[in-house]
């Protein structure tokens, strides 16, 4: 009897730490998000200096990313459960509000801030002007995504009808967009960064033209969720668009060659070189946001885009799918 105490003693204590650890592994995972993102690419820099460099673990989260192919992939990625937060376009959000969603996807935070296309052109002596664009073959992408309605936003602004004036091919996905006009499709392409660079550095033509530039700012990329996931995970959230802010400032306060080195993990096919180049683009024009408010201007901007392709229903108030509530507490704590 006499060790009764003891025993009694231990096995509170081992009671103690059991449920003390199933706290802990608890909370880890409550502090776990999944960001999926509708590819892999330069464009989202800041993203993934925001892992690289601890700036979520800062905030206690756990952030892993997963790459789906397309905007309509990740917005059904989002919608099932599958991840948490999405990284795409702000018009995938409009879309699903069109369609009369229960629970409606919200857009939170502003990644990039401009489209992030370029005009590439295969003949790489001629000097430029949009006028040769007038039939011309032009390898565009997918119709109701944000690249091809900024694409023919610019195009209309410089006089051309793209469904009139030139072949406008958009049946390529977007996966295959840069190896089909590698084999020869179309005499202008539009293309993201770092393939630009590449296609430079091999010889297959030059960068004349920013639909980023001509398009003006707009949330171009945004990090969104459902309303059910923000009325769950309100702090969570907040962490998550801190972390976020952090790794912008970092980005706006650092070379493209500091910025290459910390990203080249998440890009280990592509020379550092080109990193460097497709980074500098993308500084250069104010592609980055620098915080991650989304602001009513730029609101308005993506909506004429959209608009102007035929692609909206009805103008859609910021108010009722935009909440700047987690970027405005993270910018004023800074």
């Amino acid at each position: 009897m006499k060790y009764t105490p003891w025993f009694i003693r231990a096995i509170v204590i081992l009671l103690i730490i059991i449920v003390a650890l199933t706290s802990c592994n608890e909370e880890k995972n409550e502090a776990k998000i999944t960001i999926g993102e509708v590819t892999r690419s330069v464009f989202y820099a800041p993203e993934y200096v925001a892992v690289a460099q601890g700036f979520f673990e800062e905030e206690g989260l756990e952030v892993e990313i997963q790459t789906t192919a397309g905007g309509d992939k990740t917005m059904a990625a989002l919608l099932a459960g599958s991840v948490d937060i999405a990284l795409v376009g702000a018009e995938t959000s409009i879309y699903v509000y069109q369609q009369g969603a229960e629970d409606p996807v919200i857009n939170f935070a502003q990644l990039t801030q401009t489209d992030g296309t370029f005009l590439f052109a295969r003949d790489a002596e001629a000097s430029f002007d949009w006028n040769q664009l007038k039939q011309s073959t032009f390898l565009g992408q997918r119709k109701g995504g944000m690249p091809q309605m900024a694409g023919e936003f610019t195009l209309n602004k410089h006089g051309i009808d793209p469904q009139n004036d030139l072949e406008l091919i958009q049946n390529v996905d977007f996966a295959n967009i840069a190896s089909a006009f590698a084999s020869g499709t179309g005499d202008y392409v539009q293309l993201f960064e770092p393939q630009a660079s590449i296609f430079e550095q091999e010889g297959r033509g030059k960068v004349v033209a920013s639909f980023g530039t001509e398009s003006g700012h707009l949330p171009y990329t945004v990090f969104m969720t459902k309303q059910s996931y923000i009325n769950d995970n309100k702090e969570m959230v907040q962490k998550f668009t801190n972390g976020l802010h952090k790794a912008q400032a970092w980005v706006d306060s650092h070379s493209a060659e500091e910025i290459a080195e910390v990203i080249l993990p998440y890009f280990k096919d592509i020379d550092q070189s080109i990193l460097v180049s497709s980074i500098n683009r993308y500084k250069e024009q104010g592609t980055y946001a620098t915080d991650p408010i989304i602001d009513e201007e730029e609101w308005n901007n993506l909506l004429d885009v959209m608009s102007a392709a035929g692609e909206l229903e009805q103008r859609v108030d910021s108010q009722t799918i935009v909440d700047n509530t987690y970027a405005e507490q993270a910018t004023s704590s800074k």
